[in-house]
C-alpha cells in the first residue's frame, strides 16, 4: 500500500519563528509579506523527500525513506490546529512546537503542549533563535554537529543550560520528559528538543531528519494512503483572475478528480453543491497561500496535499470549513457539512461583537478573548454591518459597545452609524494587535467614564462670598467667591451652615471663561438662582454644597482629600439633625 505525506503542524507562541523556519526550508519569504510579520491564515507547503535528502546530506548517507515527503501546515496559533483537527479528523500526524530558546515557555506554548497531549499527537520541539545566544558563530544551513564543533565551550555550555531549563519547565508544567535530540534513546518516552536557527538554517537538517524518522518508525499504519472519496479542509477562499473564486484546500483523506461532485461548507450555513472544474497544485516547496510560481494543473489529487479547487458557486465558501466528494447519500452529507460549518464559540449574554474572515481565525480569536476574560456576544464571518453597530450600541457596559473587524471590511452605512451611536470599531489584520489595541482603549475609556461619573456625583465643597464682589443682587445673584474646600460645579445646590437652602449654582465664570468646575483655592464669579444678596445670602457668608443622601453613599468609593472629608463631615452633622441615618 502506498504511503502518503505525513501532515506536520507547526505551532507555538506568536513571534517565536514558526514561519521563519518554514521560509528557510522552502527558500521563500512568506513571513515578510504577512501582516505585521505574523501568520494570520493557515498555509501549506509540500517538502518532497528529495529536498530532505539534499538538506540533510551526510546525516542520511545512502539511506532511503518510504515517506514521499512532509506536508507542513503553518497555523496562526495553536487553537487553529484544534479547529482543523475537529473538522477534519486526524488532520496532523506530527507537530513541531517552536519555542524561542531565549524567551522559553510562554502561556501559548503550554496551551499548545496541552492540546498535543490531549490529541496524542507526537511532536518535536524546535528550540529556535540559537543565533541570538551571545558569542554564537552562525553557519548557514549547518547540522547541529557541524555548528557545535565551531562554538566556544562557554557558548555551548550556555546553550545546554537553556535546553536543560526548558526541559525542566516542560516537565514541571506538563509532566513530559524532554531532552536534546542527540541524547535520546527512546523517542516514544522523551520529547526531542532540536536547537535551530530559523534565520540561518542551523539545525534544520536535524529537525527534518527527526520528523521523517518519527514518521517512518512510528506512524507506518497511519500513513497508508486511504482510498475513497476525498475530504479536505478549506484554508482560504480567493478570487483568481480568469478563473473566478477558488478555494485553497488541504486534502487529508481519499482523492479528488476534476468532474467530481463536491459539497462545500458555506458562510450562510447552507452547503454548496457543485462540481470540480479544475485542480491546481503548488509546485514543491511553494506556499499555497503565497506562491512564487504558477500552479500545476492536475486531473487528480490524493491525500495528503495542498490543492486549489476551481468550481462554480464558491463565492460563499467558508474558510475553515470542509469540502467532501459526493459518493453516497447527498442529504446526509449536506446535514453533516452544515453542522461542521457552525462556529464553535461560547457566547455571553453581553459582550463584544466580532467579525472575521474564517472559522479557524474566529475560533482562535475567541480562545484568546476567553483567556483575557473578554466576553463575546456575537461572532460571525463577513463585513461589519449596520445591524451589528445598532446591536452593539444597546449593550449596557460601555466597554462592550465595541466591534472587532478581523481581516474584513466595514460597510459604509455601518461606519456612519458607528460615529452617530459612539460604537468603537477596531479594525486590524493582526489578531494580537486587535486585543492590544482594545486593552489600551479600555484604559483610556475607563478614565473617561470615571471622569464623567465624577461629574455626575456631587462632591463636597465650601465657598465664601467675597467683599466688594457683588455683581448683581438677584435674578440671578452674581457674586465673587473663594473656594475654601473641595469643588463646586454648575447645577449644585448651596446651603448655609444651619441647613437652610440658598439657591442653585447656575454658572461659574473666571473672567470671560465659563467653567465646568472650580477647585479649592480658586476665586471665581458664580450666579445663584433663587437667591438675593441681603436676604438669603450676605457678603462673607460661608456656604456649603448641599450633598444628596444617595451621593454621600457613592462618595465612599472615591479617595477624598482631607478638606473634602472635613466638609462632608460638616454636612453630615447638619443633615443628621433631621435624618439620623443620612449618608450611612
Amino acid at each position: 500500500m502506498a504511503v502518503r505525506h505525513p501532515i506536520v503542524s507547526v505551532m507555538g507562541h506568536v513571534d517565536h519563528g514558526k514561519s521563519t523556519i518554514l521560509d528557510k526550508i522552502r527558500g521563500t519569504k512568506v513571513v515578510s509579506r504577512e501582516a505585521g510579520g505574523i501568520t494570520q491564515h493557515i498555509g501549506a507547503t509540500d517538502v518532497p523527500i528529495e529536498t530532505i535528502y539534499s538538506l540533510c546530506g551526510k546525516l542520511i548517507g545512502e539511506r532511503k525513506f518510504a515517506v514521499p515527503g512532509l506536508l507542513f501546515i503553518d497555523t496562526p496559533g495553536h487553537y487553529s490546529f484544534v479547529s482543523l483537527r475537529t473538522r477534519g479528523g486526524a488532520l496532523a500526524d506530527l507537530a513541531v512546537l517552536v519555542i524561542d530558546i531565549n524567551e522559553g515557555m510562554k502561556p501559548q506554548t503550554l496551551e499548545s503542549i496541552n492540546i498535543l497531549k490531549k490529541l496524542r499527537t507526537p511532536f518535536v520541539i524546535a528550540a529556535n533563535k540559537i543565533d541570538l545566544i551571545p558569542g554564537w558563530r552562525h553557519h548557514e544551513a549547518a547540522t547541529c554537529g557541524d555548528t557545535f564543533s565551531d562554538q566556544d565551550p562557554r557558548v555551548l555550555a550556555e546553550l545546554d543550560e537553556k535546553i536543560y531549563n526548558l526541559a525542566g519547565k516542560i516537565f514541571e508544567k506538563s509532566a513530559l520528559s524532554a531532552d536534546r535530540f542527540d541524547h535520546i534513546t527512546d523517542f516514544t518516552k522523551t520529547v526531542a528538543i532540536v536547537p535551530v536557527s530559523g534565520k540561518f538554517g542551523e539545525g534544520l537538517p536535524d529537525l527534518l531528519l527527526v520528523l521523517v524518522g518519527l514518521a517512518q518508525r512510528f506512524l507506518e499504519q497511519e500513513l497508508h494512503a486511504e482510498e475513497g472519496p476525498g475530504e479536505g479542509t478549506i484554508l482560504e477562499v480567493k478570487e483568481e483572475k480568469g478563473i473566478g473564486t477558488a478555494i485553497d484546500t488541504i486534502v487529508y483523506k481519499g482523492s479528488m478528480e476534476v468532474g467530481d461532485q463536491i459539497v462545500v461548507a458555506s458562510v450562510s450555513g447552507k452547503p454548496i453543491v457543485t462540481k470540480i472544474k479544475g485542480l491546481q497544485r503548488p509546485k514543491p516547496l511553494d506556499e499555497i497561500r503565497d506562491p512564487t510560481q504558477r500552479f500545476d494543473r492536475v486531473k487528480e489529487v490524493s491525500a495528503a496535499a495542498g490543492i486549489r479547487i476551481v468550481a462554480q458557486g464558491m463565492e460563499s465558501a467558508l474558510a475553515g470549513g470542509t469540502v467532501k466528494v459526493v459518493t453516497g447519500n447527498l442529504d446526509e452529507l449536506l446535514e453533516e457539512t452544515a453542522k461542521e460549518s457552525q462556529i464553535n464559540v461560547e457566547l455571553a449574554q453581553e459582550g463584544i461583537i466580532v467579525r472575521g474572515d474564517a472559522i479557524g481565525s474566529l475560533e482562535a480569536f475567541s480562545f484568546e478573548a476567553k483567556a483575557s476574560e473578554l466576553p463575546i456576544r456575537k461572532i460571525d464571518i463577513g463585513n461589519v454591518t449596520r445591524k451589528d453597530v445598532v446591536e452593539a450600541s444597546h449593550f449596557q457596559n460601555p466597554l462592550h459597545q465595541v466591534i472587532f473587524a478581523f481581516n474584513v471590511g466595514i460597510n459604509e452605512d455601518a461606519k456612519s452609524e458607528a460615529l452617530s451611536l459612539s460604537v468603537k470599531i477596531f479594525e486590524n489584520d493582526v489578531m494580537y494587535r486587535l486585543l492590544d489595541e482594545y486593552r489600551e482603549w479600555c484604559e483610556e475609556r475607563k478614565k473617561e467614564l470615571e471622569a464623567d461619573k465624577r461629574l455626575q456625583i456631587v462632591f463636597p465643597g465650601k465657598v465664601m462670598i467675597l467683599r466688594d464682589h457683588v455683581f448683581r443682587v438677584s435674578k440671578p445673584a452674581i457674586v465673587g467667591v473663594r473656594i475654601l474646600a473641595g469643588r463646586i460645579r454648575p447645577g449644585q445646590a448651596l446651603m448655609r451652615d444651619d441647613g437652610r437652602s440658598v439657591g442653585r449654582i447656575k454658572s461659574i465664570r473666571s473672567g470671560e471663561e465659563s467653567l465646568k468646575e472650580a477647585l479649592v483655592g480658586s476665586e471665581v464669579a458664580i450666579s445663584i438662582d433663587d437667591a438675593t444678596v441681603g436676604r438669603q445670602i450676605e457678603v462673607e457668608d460661608v456656604l456649603l454644597v448641599d450633598i444628596p443622601d444617595s451621593h454621600a453613599h457613592e462618595l465612599a468609593n472615591y479617595k477624598l482629600t482631607q478638606d473634602e472629608l472635613d466638609v462632608l463631615e460638616q454636612v453630615a452633622v447638619i443633615k443628621r439633625k433631621e435624618k439620623p441615618f443620612w449618608g450611612r
